[in-house]
């Protein structure tokens, strides 16, 4: 039997509520995107160059999907780009924005322009690193105003390592470049390699400057000639050699790392859970595929988003301390969702392992088990962490 009353109560509160929706004050949310363009110099082999906008896109799209649910309840959302090679004017330009009353920054810059930005923007700005996988950043030199939405090296060769222990290829050839960013990836590997118990039989370190175009097949099998080896672990950030390690090692081995099987933040061959619709929306608006700085700066704008909706407040501080909070979940497409860990601001995430081509897993892997979180298999878990992000 239908209790009249209380039918009528919840009729009334029903539309209560949407009266105060539609007679509520709209709420504006700016964002601010910076990124500092950085001139790497030439790259010696025949890789196809991260897109110029890459991450600017991502945030648009975080923008544009924000703004399709935001309309139904006031909420308002607004992209403040800028781009800039000096670190120093981008500092000037978030110092402004700043001042103009913008409190959330998505920032795709090098970890030195990071911590400029971090002391120049204060406690009472939230930045989301979506630039800059430097471990540092989450282990010994965090900072209480950033998040991180991009993976560190060590969650991305953690994902491996895991990949690796889980196919039993224990045994590892390790290559790296001369660069620092390869030896930083290489470190991270290392790292993972203790963790899971791998065993790197032998390391080298790539000088040449020959073009691998005419003589790969001559020099690589030569270079990669050691004891005998499981598979194949490649440092080259850039995409100077790695390319060509690949079919052409004195072993016929598999090749893992920064080529090969690639554990990444995101790729276009990421479709299950609902990543297609993603993917089509990002690519009905950029014309190209999503890069994983793409689907940092993504998340950061939902994040914010995110906690707009649940907390229906712009206020700086209710948005931040629900985005830090254990209520905080972001449908990130990855299967499950994803939050921040309190000890350095990362972003928990499931990472892809991909080629080309094919998604080939997803870490963590089964069987690697965590007290809490076994997304907390990757990347520096609370014990491993020399700072707070509180």
């Amino acid at each position: 039997m239908i209790n009249t009353k209380n039918a009528l109560a919840s009729a009334l509160l029903a539309a209560s509520l949407t009266f105060a929706n539609h007679s509520a004050a709209q709420l504006d949310i700016p964002i601010t995107y910076l990124h500092q363009e950085v001139d790497t110099g030439p790259v010696l082999s025949n890789v196809l160059p991260e897109p110029d906008d890459a991450g600017l896109q991502g945030a648009a799209l975080g923008i544009k999907d924000s703004n399709t649910t935001g309309r139904f309840l006031k909420h308002h959302y607004a992209l403040n780009s800028f781009s800039k090679a000096d670190a120093s004017a981008l500092v000037d330009i978030a110092q402004q924005r700043y001042s103009a009353g913008d409190r959330f920054f998505v920032v795709n810059v090098p970890t030195k322009t990071l911590q400029a930005l971090q002391t120049a923007l204060g406690p009472e700005a939230l930045i989301f690193n979506a630039g800059s996988a430097d471990d540092a950043l989450r282990q010994s030199a965090c900072a209480s105003n950033t998040l991180h939405t991009l993976p560190s090296r060590a969650m991305l060769t953690d994902a491996l390592a895991q990949w690796l222990k889980a196919k039993r290829l224990d045994e590892v050839l390790v290559i790296t470049g001369p660069n620092a960013e390869d030896k930083a990836y290489t470190a991270s590997f290392e790292r993972a390699a203790k963790r899971f118990g791998l065993k790197i039989v032998a390391e080298k370190d790539w000088t040449f400057d020959s073009d691998l175009r005419r003589t790969a097949q001559k020099e690589l099998p030569l270079f990669t000639q050691t004891d005998d080896y499981d598979v194949v672990f490649v440092a080259d950030e850039r995409g100077d050699f790695g390319e060509y390690v690949l079919y052409n090692t004195w072993l016929p081995r598999p090749v893992v790392g920064t080529q090969g099987l690639t554990p990444v933040a995101w790729h276009r061959v990421v479709e299950q859970w609902g990543a297609a619709q993603l993917q089509s929306r990002f690519d009905k608006l950029a014309k190209r595929w999503m890069t994983p700085k793409d689907y940092a700066a993504w998340a950061a704008v939902r994040s914010v988003a995110e906690a707009v909706t649940r907390t229906n407040s712009a206020s700086f501080s209710q948005v931040k301390s629900y985005i830090r909070s254990d209520k905080f979940q972001l449908a990130g497409f990855k299967g499950r969702k994803l939050d921040y860990r309190d000890w350095n601001g990362q972003l928990r995430q499931p990472i892809p392992l991909v080629h080309p081509r094919s998604l080939v897993s997803q870490s963590p892997q089964e069987g690697f088990l965590h007290p809490k979180n076994e997304l907390d298999t990757l990347g520096f878990d609370r014990p491993e962490v020399n700072c707070t992000a509180q």
